[in-house]
C-alpha cells in the first residue's frame, strides 16, 4: 500500500488526527501527506498537512495543492474566491508523483467522501478511483455514526473502491452506551474492519507524545498494536 486515501463521514470528526496517527505509526518510512484543498485559512496559517507533520514527526512531507480562504466546501470556496478549483486528476497526479519519492502517501480529503472539489462534481472518490487506492474512513464514536458510516461505505462500493476499514476519530475517555456499542456495530455498518480508535484530545498533545502513542491507537493493518476492546 503506497497511497492511502483518508476520508470521513463528515467534517470536524478527526480526519487530520487519524492521518497523523497513521503517519506516526509509519516511522522509519518516508511519508508524504497530501491535502488537495485546504479551506478556511489565510495564507501563512498552518493547515491540516502541516498539523500532521507537527504531530507525526520530521519524517513527514506536508503538501497542499490549493488553499481557499472561506471555510466552505472546496468547490464553493474556490468559486467565491474567484480561484481555480482542484480537480480529481490533479490530486491523482500529485499523489502519484509523491509516491515515486516516498514510501507512503496519505491523501486527506475535505469533509466527506462526496464533497465537491469543482463545479463539474469531481470528488475525493474520483481521485481515489484514478489512483486505484484504498480508502480509510474516519467516523465519530457516538450516536448517529452508523448510518453515516454505512452510507460512506455504500458509496465506496458503488464506485468499485476498497474500504480498507474504519477508525474512530475521537473516542471519549468515558464512552457512553452508544459509543461502546458502536465499537461492535461500526464494522457491520461499514462491511469493513474497525482499525483503531484515537483518544479524544490526542490532537492537543506535543508531537513527541503523540508520535509515541499513535501505534497504540491503530490496528496492525495500519502499523499499530491496537485491538478491538471487549464491551
Amino acid at each position: 500500500m503506497t497511497i492511502l486515501v483518508v476520508t470521513g463521514t463528515g467534517t470536524e470528526i478527526g480526519k487530520t488526527v487519524v492521518t497523523a496517527a497513521v503517519a506516526a505509526a509509519a516511522r522509519g518510512r518516508r511519508v508524504a501527506v497530501l491535502k488537495p484543498a485546504q479551506t478556511g485559512l489565510a495564507p501563512g496559517e498552518p493547515g491540516d498537512a502541516a498539523e500532521v507533520a507537527r504531530l507525526a514527526g520530521g519524517h513527514v512531507t506536508p503538501v497542499e495543492l490549493a488553499r481557499f480562504p472561506e471555510p466552505l466546501a472546496p468547490a464553493t470556496a474556490a468559486r467565491r474566491a474567484g480561484m481555480a478549483p482542484v480537480r480529481p486528476h490533479e490530486v491523482a497526479e500529485a499523489a502519484e508523483k509523491l509516491a515515486t519519492e516516498h514510501d507512503l502517501v496519505l491523501v486527506e480529503g475535505a469533509g466527506g467522501l462526496l464533497v465537491r472539489f469543482d463545479d463539474e462534481g469531481g470528488t475525493l472518490a474520483d481521485a481515489a478511483r484514478l489512483l486505484s487506492a484504498p480508502v480509510l474512513v474516519v467516523a465519530p464514536a457516538g450516536l448517529g455514526t452508523l448510518n453515516a458510516t454505512a452510507l460512506t461505505a455504500e458509496a465506496l462500493r458503488a464506485r468499485g473502491l476498497e474500504c480498507l476499514g474504519v477508525v474512530v476519530g475521537s473516542m471519549p475517555d468515558r464512552p457512553d452506551l452508544a459509543s461502546r456499542c458502536n465499537i461492535e456495530d461500526l464494522p457491520v455498518a461499514a462491511g469493513a474492519p474497525l482499525l483503531g480508535a484515537v483518544p479524544a484530545g490526542a490532537g492537543t498533545l506535543a508531537g513527541a507524545d503523540f508520535a509515541a502513542g499513535a501505534a497504540g491507537w491503530l490496528a496492525p493493518e495500519l502499523g499499530g498494536t491496537w485491538t478491538v476492546p471487549s464491551l
